[in-house]
């Protein structure tokens, strides 16, 4: 039993519009555009809007009269919100780096961070950031996993820990960030407003090979010493052959900038 020599990366800006529109995005992202309690003529941000995925939500809600700014640092993921939002009025996409927005102080009204804090070197630095640029009485939504929480359904307990263990400690920068979100936004000034702690549930093996990597994970796991291959080999196949379950705890948090 062996598994192939190596496994394609998903297409990031693909990969993240499949994750927004599966039932286990949705629910999170529903929750954190409603807690923004967004209105007609307000500035929102998007810190880390990968390929604009939520930016739609949030220019639908300011209407013509507000501003969305998206922010990524990757070039390809900066020039695919670009291109998706061609049309709309009033939103501006700034490649440039969370640790120091090009944005002047005081100026945002809304702001919001999905799942890119789990990738930055500093999630303390980021949200000093959004305090800087959120004027007083604006609100923040954040949402990040926590992956030290991972669970895969399996007879075989000891490779689930495993590969946990080897997202938690080698390929998430992170990978805790989501418990530490409350804490975080305190120590910057913010307020916090709510907590939530949801856990999507992936039940379809395929789905979740694609979103959690299974596959591609394990191959690097393997390389990386944290498998043996004929282990992985063996859970893999009886994840795909018995009823599929993994979920992760996600972390919402909503904070206010103090009046």
């Amino acid at each position: 039993m062996s598994l192939p020599v190596g496994a394609p990366r998903p297409d990031r800006a693909a990969y993240m519009t499949e994750l927004a529109a599966s039932s286990q995005g949705r629910e999170y992202r529903e929750h954190l555009t409603a807690a923004l309690d967004l209105r007609p003529g307000q500035t929102a941000l998007d810190v880390g809007c990968g390929p604009g995925t939520n930016l739609t939500e949030l220019i639908t809600r300011v209407t013509g009269t507000g501003r969305v700014i998206g922010v990524d640092l990757d070039p390809a993921m900066a020039g695919e919100a670009k291109r998706r939002m061609t049309g709309h009025r009033g939103v501006e996409i700034l490649r440039a780096d969370g640790h120091k927005l090009p944005i002047r102080d005081g100026c945002v009204d809304r702001a919001r961070v999905d799942r890119a804090l789990q990738h930055v070197a500093s999630p303390a630095r980021v949200i000093s950031e959004l305090r800087r640029v959120t004027r007083p009485g604006s609100l923040v939504a954040l949402g990040e996993p926590d992956w030290a929480t991972l669970a895969v359904d399996s007879d075989d307990l000891r490779t689930s820990a495993d590969y946990a263990r080897y997202i938690c400690s080698e390929v998430v920068r992170n990978a805790s960030v989501g418990r530490q979100l409350a804490r975080l936004v305190t120590a910057a000034g913010f307020t916090v407003r709510s907590v939530q702690a949801l856990a999507p549930l992936f039940t379809d093996f395929d789905q979740a090979d694609r979103i959690l990597g299974l596959t591609r994970v394990s191959i690097r796991a393997i390389a990386a010493g944290y498998l043996e291959e004929d282990r992985a080999a063996r859970w893999l196949t009886s994840l795909r052959q018995a009823r599929f379950l993994a979920t992760a705890t996600f972390f919402c948090v909503v904070a206010e900038v103090p009046a």
